[in-house]
């Protein structure tokens, strides 16, 4: 039974990143509330709707609910409202599922197996292995709550469960040429429709920190959201929470953790003047077709200043002294994002 805490239902489901921003002008006009507000009432989840959206694909009665750790905390610049448990579950991007927009990913997961499951951890290290899920829930567990900012400009803060990815990284004991760790999800054309329908990206989705990033406490894999273990659309069985950074660098369902001595390309560095390497939250870097400076709330699209990394300033700032503290120029193509 999940804790009371995390019972809170909110009706009404998100829309995609650009129809979002013309509904908020539409809603500046002052003429969309009242239509608006029966369309969320009609929108809203029916029961069995409901049941599908928070569907838990495994269940490990020894690891959850994990105790909080309660030394991290929302930062202090961040309301430490938690979204709503419906509604994180009702809006996300896994483009391995529905592929092109954020939406209701979990409408299209019914295929998915997140049991068994191995990942294999190789590359520079001197203790290679491969994790089934018991190995992997063998970990200690901890409860951590986070604030989350997609580079699409919506937000949520969730309590993840999971054990820091440095943990592992030390079981792994990398050698001392490796500097970066790359990551890799899983790719199951059969069991993940977008995979199918949009054959054009580079799959399977890979994603890669520096060796310093991914030592860093914030760091963590992450197997568990509400007390329980991930739903299919959060990234089940296991994924990766940087939150200092975009979501697109927090890959899901990961089956591979790679040590490396070069940076290796990553899945959005395809569109380099987009998307970057290092892809820290801050409100400097305008994406080439949006500003940044503000994020919304998933539950209320309430507006709110983007503080630099994500609000974990303290934490993560000691690794980019370099990190732009005034507005810089959109990149035009040809250019390279951080």
């Amino acid at each position: 039974m999940v804790a009371k805490r995390y019972a809170a239902f909110q009706k009404g489901d998100v829309t995609p990143p650009e129809v979002f921003f013309k509904r908020r002008d539409f809603m500046k006009l002052g003429v969309g509330g009242a239509v608006l507000a029966g369309m969320s009432a009609m929108c809203a989840p029916k029961p069995q709707e409901s049941q599908d959206v928070l569907k838990i694909p495994l269940k490990r009665p020894d690891v959850f609910p994990t105790k909080r750790n309660e030394s991290f905390q929302i930062p202090a610049d961040i309301p430490r409202d938690l979204t709503p448990r419906m509604t994180a579950a009702s809006h996300n991007n896994f483009y391995e599922f529905l592929a092109g927009q954020g939406g209701q990913v979990y409408r299209y997961v019914d295929k998915f197996e997140a049991n068994p499951w191995k990942i294999e951890v190789t590359g520079l290290c001197n203790n290679p292995m491969t994790l089934d899920l018991d190995a992997l829930f063998k970990f200690p567990h901890e409860e951590r709550l986070y604030h989350f900012r997609c580079v699409e400009r919506w937000a949520m803060t969730l309590p993840w469960s999971g054990f820091p990815l440095a943990e592992l990284i030390k079981k792994a004991d990398p050698k001392s040429e490796a500097k970066y760790v790359r990551f890799e999800s899983v790719n199951r054309p059969k069991q993940m429709p977008g995979l199918a329908s949009a054959s054009y990206y580079p799959w399977p989705y890979h994603e890669a920190l520096r060796l310093d990033e991914a030592m860093n406490p914030l760091a963590m894999i992450v197997t568990g959201v509400y007390g329980e273990p991930l739903p299919i659309q959060h990234g089940s069985p296991a994924r990766i929470i940087v939150p200092w950074k975009y979501g697109y660098k927090n890959p899901k369902s990961i089956v591979k953790i790679e040590f490396l001595k070069t940076q290796p390309k990553t899945f959005w560095m395809v569109q380099p003047h987009e998307y970057g390497f290092l892809s820290n939250v801050n409100p400097n870097i305008p994406h080439p077709r949006w500003s940044q400076a503000t994020s919304y709330w998933l539950h209320s699209e309430e507006p709110f200043p983007t503080p630099i990394l994500n609000g974990y300033e303290s934490y993560v700032s000691a690794l980019y002294p370099d990190e732009p503290r005034t507005l810089q120029k959109p990149l035009h193509k040809g250019e390279t994002a951080r």
